[in-house]
């Protein structure tokens, strides 16, 4: 599986909602990961790795593709530790960290819970896990190719607390917040998400994010603060599914 064809990259025409959803979530996993020893899980073109450095204590992230990888290094050359690795085996030792982060891949790994086992062993205790993930509860909700299974509010609850852990979901982006076009086109979103009629690939959607959000931007090798107003995301309610917001956020805690 290449999946340099379906991850964000420097340079890469995006959207302007694009960036803004990926420095939100590194904004919000800033305030756990201040001063602890952090690693970050699928962290693709490492967009966000040097906004965690700058928070964290120490810093190791790494990925299943080393293309991607590649990529990373030749951006942040020494600043950070890489190593490529599965999900499903992560290659330290036990407690060796204090928040684990997996943004925007959950639905990619084979095995989750594999994965949630992988994070009992390696967070010490009262660390965190934070996930962050699109909203499989919305109507217009239109899959990543090479995904398995999506995760909303009620699957992350269900899953990490099976495993030890306690949960708070949040979401972000409101849908009603969204454009009058974008908003109008949400039936044909749904329409076309159900026949398999979107492109899969990043550079399949660039025509449709054009005619949806207008001119696009080149995505920042590196994401700063800076780049967003920064508010805090919506606490959800615990057992029910969100229909509200594009992106939900959990954070469970290690008992």
């Amino acid at each position: 599986m290449d999946f340099t064809t379906i991850t964000e990259l420097a340079g890469d025409e995006v959207s302007r909602q694009q960036i803004d959803r990926a420095c939100h979530r590194y904004c919000w996993a800033g305030m756990f990961c201040r001063d602890k020893d952090v690693l970050e899980v699928a962290c693709g073109s490492g967009l966000g790795l040097g906004m965690l450095a700058r928070a964290a204590r120490s810093l190791k992230a790494g990925d299943f593709t080393e293309k991607l990888l590649q990529m990373v290094r030749l951006h942040y050359g020494d600043r950070i530790e890489l190593r490529q690795f599965d999900a499903q085996a992560i290659p330290y030792p036990d407690r060796s960290f204090d928040v684990i982060l997996l943004f925007e891949a959950v639905y990619y790994i084979p095995s989750v819970e594999q994965f949630v086992k992988e994070c009992r062993r390696l967070l010490r205790p009262g660390g965190k896990v934070l996930i962050a993930s699109a909203n499989k509860d919305l109507f217009d909700f239109n899959p990543s190719p090479f995904s398995y299974r999506y995760y909303g509010v009620v699957e992350l609850e269900e899953l990490f607390k099976a495993n030890g852990f306690s949960v708070e979901c949040f979401g972000y982006w409101q849908v009603s917040q969204a454009s009058a076009i974008e908003r109008a086109l949400r039936p044909v979103k749904a329409f076309a998400a159900k026949y398999h009629l979107i492109p899969k690939t990043m550079g399949g959607k660039k025509l449709l994010k054009r005619f949806v959000f207008g001119k696009l931007v080149p995505m920042p090798a590196e994401l700063t603060p800076e780049m967003i107003d920064y508010a805090p995301p919506v606490p959800l309610s615990a057992g029910k599914a969100d229909t509200k917001h594009k992106v939900i956020y959990c954070a469970a805690r290690l008992s």
